[in-house]
């Protein structure tokens, strides 16, 4: 087999230049954000006071290429982009499948994940407006390690809000975020009043994302010297994802292979949005009939067993209304181990494309997808993190079902981070210790009553 049939790199001088915006090319209908007080579309003005006035401004973009500054290029570069695109034909040989699987590999830059794409283009504009300190939250860690790691590029403060079962968990992502000069506290904290108040109703608290971001966003709007970062869920966010997508089209192309199938797990949906929106670019534009599938956990289904509806991104109601997949803001997200896809909604945009029916979803349980992740581990070689361990579940069974009928599917997903510093599920799985937390219809019930009743 050559070596292009297995793995492409790009040189730094092939590297997109532009993100990719998907928003002008969506179907007609997409929902603008509510202010929650008037429940009238939300303008610009008050995001500005917390988010980097540019990345406001790239989220109501008209233009669908979106330039890349020469800085942001440059630490990309020096992070590890481009990032190889691989064939997993060992895989491919065990399953006895025909179908071709192609991985991205988003795992190859010091914290790990995809992350950086946009962390690193947040920090930037953010010291561009004189701004000395953001404030985030993290699940897993990997986005608050890769804002961490912008962070110290930039000569920017951070902290960090790390939800509870994870701190406890994942040491090693707090060991990293501080080694990079981040302050890091267990979500819910005592640092925060909406932490405090989760706190005095539950002292050990598991914590969740949508917890984690109300007291980043209180933080944030408690000092003057400050500004917030959201490492998924909002448009600016998934266009800097745009880069995976854009540079797997150079490498597919170089491969004489277009994807039938573009897969992914989703938490808020950055990183499958990342990898998928510049392929949905030829969907929608009628040019190409790729299937689109995602997969989230079984703990928190928010697109197989959520609804479509505006609701808050945070648990304190501190963020604007969107329109999306959510089991409710106040839903009690299982500690799963796949912290990062703890999330009670999906971006809106995401939301929007499956609500349209242009993608699918599909949902697994905290032991299947350590099967497959070990799957990958023996063929493949790489460890998985647990998110994407979702994600390698969901190729497996359509590439199982591709061996069923016959067809040879040309299947691409992003593998989004290594599982290095998340060995605990590993051993949890092997000791068959690892609980398969799934949403219970009482669960789906209580979380629901907290989504608002906004007039159609």
């Amino acid at each position: 087999m050559a070596t292009k049939a297995i793995k492409v790199d790009l040189s730094v001088d092939e590297m997109p230049k532009k993100w990719y915006n998907i928003l002008p090319n969506l179907p007609e209908g997409y929902p603008p954000p509510l202010d929650p007080k008037t429940l009238k579309p939300l303008s610009p003005e008050p995001l500005l006071a917390l988010f980097a006035k540019e990345c406001i401004m790239q989220a109501v973009s008209k233009d669908s290429e979106i330039p890349i500054p020469d800085e942001v290029l440059e630490t990309y570069i020096r992070i590890g982009r481009p990032t190889p695109l691989q064939r997993a034909t060992r895989l491919e040989k065990h399953l006895g499948t025909p179908a071709k699987i192609f991985f991205k590999r988003e795992d190859v830059n010091p914290s790990g994940s995809h992350k950086p794409n946009t962390a690193i283009p947040q920090a930037y504009y953010t010291k561009k407006e004189g701004v000395e300190k953001l404030t985030t939250e993290t699940g897993a860690g990997q986005w608050g390690s890769a804002l961490a790691l912008a962070c110290a590029l930039f000569d920017l403060d951070l902290t960090v809000y790390m939800t509870r079962s994870s701190y406890l968990t994942k040491p090693g992502r707090k060991t990293i975020m501080e080694a990079y000069g981040a302050e890091v506290f267990p979500s819910p904290s005592d640092q925060t009043e909406c932490g405090k108040k989760m706190l005095k109703d539950d002292p050990n608290h598991p914590g969740s994302l949508g917890i984690a971001i109300s007291e980043a966003v209180e933080a944030a709007m408690k000092d003057e010297k400050a500004k917030y970062s959201l490492g998924s869920v909002l448009d600016f966010v998934l266009t800097h994802q745009s880069i995976i997508g854009l540079e797997s089209k150079k490498q597919m192309e170089i491969m004489d292979v277009y994807p039938d199938i573009v897969m992914g797990c989703i938490g808020g949906g950055s990183n499958y949005a990342g990898i998928a929106y510049p392929f949905m670019h030829d969907k929608l534009k009628g040019k190409k009939e790729t299937r689109f599938i995602a997969a989230e956990p079984l703990a928190v289904p928010s697109t197989t067993k959520g609804v479509y509806q505006y609701d808050f991104g945070d648990t304190a109601e501190l963020t604007f209304l969107a329109k999306m997949y959510s089991v409710g803001h106040t839903y009690q997200c299982p500690p799963i181990h796949a912290a990062g896809l703890r999330y009670h909604g999906k971006a809106p945009s995401l939301s929007f494309l499956i609500n349209k029916g242009l993608m699918e979803s599909r949902a697994y349980g905290q032991n299947e997808v350590m099967e497959a992740a070990e799957t990958f581990a023996k063929t493949e070689g790489f460890i998985a993190a647990p998110e994407t361990a979702h994600v390698i579940k969901a190729v497996i069974d359509v590439a199982l079902e591709c061996k069923k009928s016959g067809e040879e599917k040309s299947i691409l997903f992003n593998y989004s981070g290594h599982g290095l510093l998340d060995l605990q599920v590993y051993d949890e799985y092997k000791a068959k210790m690892l609980k398969n937390f799934a949403a219970t219809p009482e669960m789906l019930e209580a979380g629901r009553k907290s989504i608002p009743k906004i007039p159609a």
